[in-house]
């Protein structure tokens, strides 16, 4: 492991753990929420609002079950130190998804299942706005809870969900997930369509909010270009504030993050991997072949690992970081690879 200090070509430094503001640069957010309007949530939405600020999240999203009736409450709280997107955690009979950049009091209909050749329709509507549609933790072991339509409906994928809890933030259902969205990404990137990963607390109760967030790169800490970042995966999920990551490609003078695409021309390759926050943490990036490196970070959590590749070797390469006892810390989206 080696320190040192990565520049993207958009100018900004890795890890870019900018102060919010309306330039651009990499922000923090958590877009899976609940206050008292949704069932088993006990916060309103000034105090999550404030818990945002205290904990440093740039960004929230406003997804209630089945409303929107908080989102005139939420705009209260917005300011230039945090931006709230509207949307609705829409719960069909037969798996749950998020509708993000709602216009105000702009509610989709629940009331169908996979049988019902309805959900299309919704997913267009939101679409039509401007929003982007995720699919919701899609392993929940509850009733409705695991997802029944294939990830390919939507526009990304929650692979990490808190669940309600802030103790055990990751857990079987998203490993679960992760495997299946790891698992169709090689192709997936070679048919020309893949589907980025988010993570989000689904916070319902005081001290979830922001276990685990995405971070995403945006052009201004606006909904437009947050959603944007989101929707092309120019993201990464971190299990906590405490978590920062910096993940690049290079070939000759050519440089990428993730969610990017890296034309090498068939040059080498060189990935470099710089985690903050993990102590004794293990590192392993991943391929269409698997995992190709694995290596621990040292005590105090911080470090950079190196890997050269060509393309013909992978289409693309993702990295995951976990703490000791495997539990997860931080995940990226892919660089693509070509």
């Amino acid at each position: 492991m080696t320190e040192d200090r990565l520049r993207h070509p958009d100018g900004a430094e890795y890890p870019a753990r900018r102060v919010a503001g309306r330039g651009p640069g990499w922000y923090r957010g958590d877009v899976h929420l609940h206050t008292t309007l949704s069932a088993g949530g006990e916060l309103t939405p000034g105090q999550l609002a404030a818990a945002a600020r205290e904990i440093g999240l740039d960004f929230v999203a406003t997804t209630e079950h089945n409303t929107t009736a908080g989102h005139g409450e939420w705009s209260r709280y917005a300011g230039d130190d945090l931006l709230v997107i509207l949307g609705q955690e829409v719960t069909t009979h037969t798996g749950h998804w998020l509708a993000l950049g709602l216009e105000p009091g702009h509610q989709i209909e629940w009331r169908y299942g996979v049988r019902d050749d309805a959900i299309d329709r919704q997913l267009a509507r939101v679409r039509r706005g401007g929003g982007i549609c995720v699919a919701a933790h899609p392993y929940a072991p509850y009733e409705s809870g695991t997802l029944a339509y294939p990830y390919r409906c939507f526009d990304a994928v929650e692979v990490w969900n808190g669940q309600w809890r802030s103790d055990l933030p990751w857990n079987a259902d998203n490993e679960a997930a992760l495997a299946e969205w790891g698992r169709n990404l090689g192709h997936d990137i070679h048919r020309g369509r893949w589907w980025p990963t988010l993570g989000n607390s689904d916070a319902h109760l005081a001290g979830q909010l922001g276990t685990p967030h995405t971070v995403v790169f945006a052009e201004e800490l606006g909904v437009d270009a947050v959603l944007a970042g989101l929707r092309t995966g120019r993201s990464w999920i971190a299990g906590s504030a405490a978590v920062d990551l910096a993940f690049t490609a290079a070939s000759g003078d050519r440089v990428v993050g993730v969610g990017e695409r890296l034309d090498s021309g068939g040059e080498p390759i060189e990935v470099r991997l710089r985690v903050y926050g993990v102590p004794s943490g293990v590192v392993s990036l991943h391929t269409e072949r698997g995992t190709v490196l694995r290596e621990r970070l040292p005590a105090d959590g911080a470090g950079t690992v190196r890997w050269r590749t060509a393309v013909r070797e992978g289409g693309f390469v993702r990295a995951e970081v976990r703490h000791p006892d495997r539990r997860m810390a931080a995940l990226t989206n892919p660089v693509i690879l070509a």
